[in-house]
């Protein structure tokens, strides 16, 4: 293609997207009215050049809180590259929980990857981040995570409440849920802690952020909180770097805004305000965007830097190492009974490192009625499905687009009856093995490439091995007896009358009896992503306790990219409470702070 031809095709493209982006833009303001919203603006009209005392960048999990806290006493800019997530029933409903998974369009809320591991994943890209596409289980880290991250005890539970009241609620357990509790219970993962949002061992029922209308809510929510003169948000702008300076008697390159572009390819500049030496960048953009600014902007390993044409501004070789994904091994259990829809909400943390959870429902997040069951039972098949990446009987290598096409044509022939039932999962705690992220190119919008190792270290895979045991032990337990075929002989038949085979494209138990594999090869050859990953700017390496960017002044990142361990079975709780936390402590640092309970 000629150069003219390519520029042409670039106007198009650019148009179209605009033109998207327009529509999307009319949603959003309309969602934004009905919430209130005033200070929720489209990137499109933003000033060329502006001021702010904070700037931070990501409206995900932990820049919402964040802004919304930091607010309340500074003029806020929070830029956020996705859309709104209210009117968008993917991400609002349960019953479509897997549709924002499924979705590959360019203005989905969830952009999808793929590790360099072959694992098919998705990173959020919408205003309330991770929170606008997870299953909704809410749960605190352990007291031994909190000590060991050296947090204020008494600020991090002020600010767990503060989330709590905003967007927890204690879920209507159904009967499948009620049974995997119980077989829990009897496969030895006790005590039973009942309700509980605490991290502790044993088998217990935590919190949702799904209401019992089916709704979620998510981090957005907490932008109703904030001071709505004080605080800005751009949506749809992409951030493609941090501009620096260099200022009079300082050694180190101070951060002094940061350049973003509109869906029209238009650059705003957005500076700090003059005259504030606590004025802040701060980064919110998750495990795998926030590496990737710093790297974009010139923090980084010098060698990969230069490798890109990048001008290093501070050699960081910790930026994008430490990268984690906490391996997860599901499977599927069929139902001889119809099974109600739900999320997660039971789960054993076990005391050798394994956290066992489970969802059910006949297509897990399509309704069972109404008139778009028949259109989405064609085209999507759920969370654990090919459809989503989710192909767990062959190696993640070789889950290539023909295979997962293949498996999708048989699932499509299968009928309602036979995807009954539910899965149960476990996740590795820690993990132990990591990987690193590197730049694929220079362009702010593309995907870097991540390498998550999963069980490098054999220990995840001993974890693995004994979870998966627990998982047969509820299988088996006669709690769980009602939802379970009477043997694989009979579970096969019903296959092979709902679709005329007995093959099925997601792991099962009981296992085929063909299935001679170590449960050590099992784990490694049916792994799958939880989207629990994080790393990439540690504590301790890239960031100081305080979370400033080592080697620069003026820069923090606070999110799930400090965590070197991901914190209990799901981390959003925590990575909504290190916003506020965070938030509390920086004011405090400007001697605003009027107490620690939560409640200003």
């Amino acid at each position: 293609m000629s150069a003219g031809h390519m520029g042409r095709a670039a106007v198009i493209l650019a148009t179209v997207l605009g033109s998207l982006c327009c529509i999307s833009a009319t949603t959003a303001s309309q969602e934004a009215q009905r919430y209130n919203f005033r200070f929720v603006r489209h990137a499109r009209d933003a000033p060329l050049v502006s001021y702010y005392n904070y700037i931070i960048v990501g409206g995900g999990t932990a820049g919402c809180p964040l802004a919304a806290t930091l607010s309340e006493h500074s003029r806020v800019l929070l830029l956020e590259r996705g859309g709104l997530p209210y009117g968008n029933r993917n991400v609002s409903s349960e019953y479509h929980f897997a549709d924002a998974l499924a979705d590959t369009s360019p203005l989905s809320p969830a952009q999808r990857f793929v590790s360099e591991d072959g694992v098919v994943n998705a990173r959020a890209r919408v205003l309330g981040g991770g929170s606008c596409l997870n299953a909704g289980f809410y749960t605190r880290a352990s007291s031994a995570y909190v000590r060991a991250s050296g947090w204020d005890h008494r600020l991090v539970n002020a600010s767990y409440r503060w989330v709590e009241r905003a967007l927890v609620f204690r879920p209507g357990v159904p009967r499948w849920q009620c049974a995997l509790r119980e077989g829990l219970l009897e496969a030895g993962i006790t005590p039973d802690n009942g309700y509980t949002l605490e991290h502790v061992p044993g088998t217990k029922i935590g919190g949702t952020i799904f209401d019992r209308r089916g709704r979620r809510h998510t981090a957005a929510d907490f932008l109703r909180k904030a001071h709505p003169r004080r605080l800005t948000v751009f949506l749809h702008a992409t951030v493609s770097r941090i501009l620096f300076r260099r200022a009079e008697g300082l050694a180190k390159p101070v951060a002094s805004g940061v350049v973003f572009t509109d869906p029209l390819g238009v650059q705003h500049h957005v500076y700090l305000r003059r005259g504030g030496s606590k004025n802040e960048v701060i980064l919110a953009a998750g495990t795998l965007g926030s590496p990737q600014l710093l790297m974009l902007s010139g923090i980084g390993p010098r060698l990969h830097l230069e490798k890109h044409g990048i001008r290093t501004i501070h050699d960081q070789p910790g930026v994008g190492q430490g990268v984690a994904d906490n391996p997860m091994n599901s499977v599927f259990v069929p139902s001889p009974i119809p099974v109600a829809l739900s999320l997660v909400q039971v789960v054993g943390v076990t005391r050798f490192g394994s956290f066992i959870e489970g969802v059910s429902g006949s297509q897990f997040g399509i309704p069972l009625h109404g008139r778009g069951a028949a259109r989405h039972a064609a085209r999507n098949f759920g969370m654990f499905s090919p459809m989503t990446g989710q192909l767990g009987t062959v190696p993640p290598r070789e889950r290539t687009p023909e295979a997962m096409r293949r498996a999708a044509e048989v699932m499509r022939r299968l009928d309602r009856r036979a995807f009954r039932g539910g899965f149960i999962l476990e996740k590795i705690l820690g993990p132990l093995s990591t990987g690193h992220i590197e730049l694929r190119s220079t362009d702010a919008h593309a995907n870097p490439a991540v390498t998550f190792n999963y069980f490098r270290d054999p220990r995840d895979v001993e974890r693995c091995v004994r979870g998966i045991e627990a998982i047969e032990r509820v299988v088996r337990s006669r709690a769980f007896s009602r939802f379970t075929y009477a043997n694989h002989t009979a579970m096969e038949a019903a296959f092979r009358r709902a679709a005329g085979t007995a093959y099925f494209p997601v792991n099962l138990l009981p296992r085929h009896p063909r299935d001679t594999r170590p449960l050590q090869q099992y784990c490694r050859e049916t792994v799958m992503t939880i989207w629990h990953y994080h790393g990439g700017c540690h504590v301790g390496g890239v960031v100081d306790r305080d979370y400033r960017v080592v080697g620069v002044q003026g820069l923090r990142v606070i999110d799930s990219s400090t965590f070197k361990y991901s914190p209990g079975t799901n981390p959003q709780a925590t990575v909504m409470m290190l916003g506020r936390y965070m938030g509390l402590r920086i004011l405090e640092e400007r001697w605003i702070r009027k107490g620690a309970d939560g409640k200003h």
